[in-house]
């Protein structure tokens, strides 16, 4: 019985809010943290709400070519 209940909830979780899942985290240039973002980071969507949230940094990244 809690293993269908584990089941309900993560099939559900992508469904509330503003969650748009991983894929788009990153392919926006973000990381999905559990709990809280990272000093230097800021809420910008959320993975699967409320509890992974799509944090992204502050300064944009730079890469020497």
């Amino acid at each position: 019985m809690g293993i269908l209940v584990l089941i309900f909830i993560f099939i559900s979780l992508p469904q509330h809010g503003d969650a748009h899942g991983p894929d788009s985290c990153n392919h926006g240039g973000g990381l999905c943290r559990v709990g809280n973002c990272v000093s230097g980071e800021y809420l910008a969507q959320y993975c699967f709400e409320p509890i992974i949230l799509c944090c992204k940094s502050l300064s944009p990244v730079t890469t020497d070519r």
